[in-house]
């Protein structure tokens, strides 16, 4: 594919976050290019409403369009692997939404597709991306606060207890840990050392088999923990803790923060820093893609800490004996 400064954008799937996308987009200073849905309407509606410059008939005609160069997908989960694999047999790079895929299986696939056409691969994975969360690491990297001993961090987003809501669906890749589970473990992976090794949890299941909530524990060799909380039936705070040696971080709204308290564990003085705009998240993680692939800087799209990620949701599942229908099949993802 060419390569060229400006690179064009186009969107699979135009719901919620897409929404959220092309909002930030333009507060970025950037249109995106194309838009496509599985009904046209809904996608000339968003185009309409964000200025997007091209609707598709079909959500496959995107992968066919030699001006598209970053395909963005945020589409039900199950949905996310094949678009995937479509947009990279097609010569597109991809950001796709949170899970990026079903399982680690899926995951493992789609990269090595990635890396045999020379492609960027990616989750928009907003914590990956925030400008307070670099500076936390870095500082973190750099000794400033101690040892990483214990993470905390809960999330819960109470849905409609409706069995045909997507949240609960299967089918759909519903559940708890998709959803917002991904967050948790992906806030959890960042400050830990190494990948976690020791894995606990506690699951309970909606009606449909989709997990409504869970608490997993994590420890990895050097002996860091985390103890979270995800539910789809209960409110639970959004603040999440790193506590170190020297110094305890409280980050609220975690997913897309902005300011976080440092406060030393002797003296209890607390410090206050701030990073960044909440509404610019996903133009963050618009640019960090952008130089990964103009620049060839994919560390900052944290493809490992994703791959992590994915295989600690996949032995969760197993550990659960939660599958999704793909999954079920002969032969299946």
């Amino acid at each position: 594919m060419e390569k060229r400064n400006e690179l064009k954008w186009a969107v699979l799937g135009t719901g919620g976050i897409a929404r959220t996308m092309a909002q930030a987009a333009a507060a970025g200073g950037k249109r995106l290019y194309g838009a496509a849905n599985r009904t046209r309407s809904r996608a000339e509606a968003y185009a309409e409403a964000f200025g997007v410059e091209k609707v598709y008939d079909s959500c496959e005609d995107i992968f066919s369009d030699p001006q598209v160069d970053v395909v963005y997908i945020s589409t039900p989960h199950n949905s996310h692997f094949p678009y995937i694999m479509k947009a990279l047999e097609s010569g597109k790079h991809v950001l796709s939404e949170k899970a990026i895929t079903l399982n680690s299986r899926e995951l493992a696939q789609a990269e090595a597709l990635a890396q045999r056409k020379g492609l960027v691969l990616a989750e928009a994975m907003t914590i990956w991306h925030m400008p307070l969360y670099k500076r936390l690491w870095e500082m973190a990297e750099q000794g400033e606060l101690g040892r990483v001993h214990m993470i905390t961090a809960s999330f819960g987003a109470p849905k409609d207890y409706d069995m045909s809501n997507r949240f609960y669906n299967r089918s759909l890749g519903g559940g708890a840990l998709l959803d917002l589970g991904v967050y948790a473990l992906s806030f959890a992976r960042s400050f830990m050392s190494s990948q976690p090794d020791q894995i606990a949890s506690q699951m309970r299941p909606a009606p449909t088999g989709a997990d409504e909530q869970e608490s997993i524990l994590l420890m990895n060799r050097e002996g860091e923990a985390a103890s979270l909380a995800v539910s789809l039936r209960a409110e639970l705070p959004r603040t999440a803790v790193i506590s170190c040696e020297k110094a305890y971080i409280e980050v609220p709204d975690y997913t897309r923060p902005v300011r976080a308290s440092i406060i030393d564990v002797k003296t209890k003085e607390r410090r206050e820093i701030a990073e960044g705009k909440r509404e610019l998240a996903l133009w963050y993680e618009m640019q960090d893609m952008e130089t990964a692939v103009l620049d060839g800087n994919i560390g900052l799209m944290r493809n490992a800490w994703t791959r992590d990620v994915m295989e600690i949701m996949t032995q969760l599942r197993k550990d659960w004996g939660l599958c999704y229908p793909e999954e079920e099949q002969p032969g299946g993802r």
